[in-house]
Order: C-alpha cells, then sequence, then structure tokens
C-alpha cells in the first residue's frame, strides 16, 4: 500500500514538473515574441518618421539627391524585411537604414539653415528618442532569447524543450563591419 501511494508521489511530481517546465518555456517564448514585436513597433515609428525628415531635408539639400534616394532604399528595404519576419533580414535592413540616416545628418551639418530649421530639428529629436527606444528594444528582446535559449539548452529542461519542439532563437546582432570602432582624426 505504501509502495503504492510512493509510485502515485513520484508520478504526480513528474507530471508537476512536466507541466511547470512547459508553461515556462510558453511564457519565455511569449516573452521573445513580445520583445519582438516592441523592436518591430519601434521601427516602424522610425520608418514613419522618416518621409517627414526626407521632405524637410528636400527644400534645402536639392542636390543631395544620392544621399536622399539612399535614404528612402534604405527604409524600402526596412519594410519589406520587416514583412519577411526573419531576426538576421531585419537586422541588415537596421543597419542599412541607420548608415544612411548617418549620412543624411552629415548632409544637414552642411547647410546651416537646415540646422536652424524647428521642423528638421524636432524630426531630428524625434528620430534620435526612437533610436534610443530601438536600442532599449533590441537589447530587451536579447534579454529575453537568452533567457529563453539557456533554459532550452539547460538540463533537465532540455528534455521538456526537445519533447516539445521549442527550438532555439536567434539574438539581433551587428554585424561586424558596424562593431568597428570609428576613426576619429583632428
Amino acid at each position: 500500500m505504501v509502495g503504492m501511494w510512493i509510485t502515485i508521489a513520484i508520478v504526480v511530481i513528474v507530471l508537476l514538473w512536466l507541466i511547470l517546465s512547459y508553461n515556462a518555456f510558453v511564457r519565455l517564448r511569449n516573452q521573445v515574441q513580445n520583445s519582438w514585436a516592441q523592436i518591430d513597433v519601434q521601427l516602424k515609428r522610425r520608418n514613419d518618421l522618416i518621409p517627414n525628415l526626407i521632405n524637410t531635408v528636400k527644400g534645402y539639400a536639392k542636390h543631395e539627391r544620392e544621399t536622399l534616394e539612399s535614404v528612402t532604399n534604405a527604409r524600402t528595404q526596412m519594410m519589406s524585411a520587416q514583412k519577411a519576419g526573419t531576426t538576421g533580414d531585419v537586422a541588415q535592413a537596421d543597419n542599412m537604414l541607420a548608415g544612411a540616416l548617418k549620412s543624411l545628418f552629415a548632409v544637414a551639418e552642411s547647410y546651416p539653415d537646415l540646422k536652424a530649421n524647428s521642423n528638421f530639428l524636432q524630426l531630428q529629436e524625434e528620430l534620435s528618442g526612437t533610436e534610443n527606444k530601438v536600442a532599449a528594444s533590441r537589447q530587451y528582446f536579447n534579454d529575453r532569447v537568452m533567457q529563453y535559449n539557456t533554459k532550452r539548452e539547460s538540463f533537465p529542461a532540455n528534455l521538456i524543450a526537445g519533447i516539445f519542439n521549442f527550438g532555439p532563437k536567434e539574438l539581433y546582432e551587428i554585424p561586424e563591419e558596424e562593431k568597428a570602432v570609428p576613426k576619429v582624426e583632428f
């Protein structure tokens, strides 16, 4: 009789562990998906600000067509990558757009009237704030992915991950060329 109760207790403990482990994976997977959605929201906000910024700059820098076109093309690629939905494609398009925006602001430095224009300054401030939110969202996403992947790879949770097909998640990474320390010359 005691043996039967011990067996039942062990079965209940194992079932409880399975349920709790499965629910932990679901919670972590949902956190990863939510944090990706937050990146998406900030990237959309940035994409929505860019046409206004370009139109403001166009009035001052008519002969800077190449820079304006590169920003427009990078924005289009970003929007396409967001529709595709893969982390790597979005990260690559995001880095391309960030580079194009740097070029745009470098062009703006050449136009004192533009730098003083209140619309441009407001758009630049909003874009800067959005860039900070994008960076924070990326960090939060990578933290959630790391937490999920760590749990997924840890024993004995890796048994549950394998049984229920909780696959690895990809970090939001910056390409090597973006990691290089900029060279500053005076």
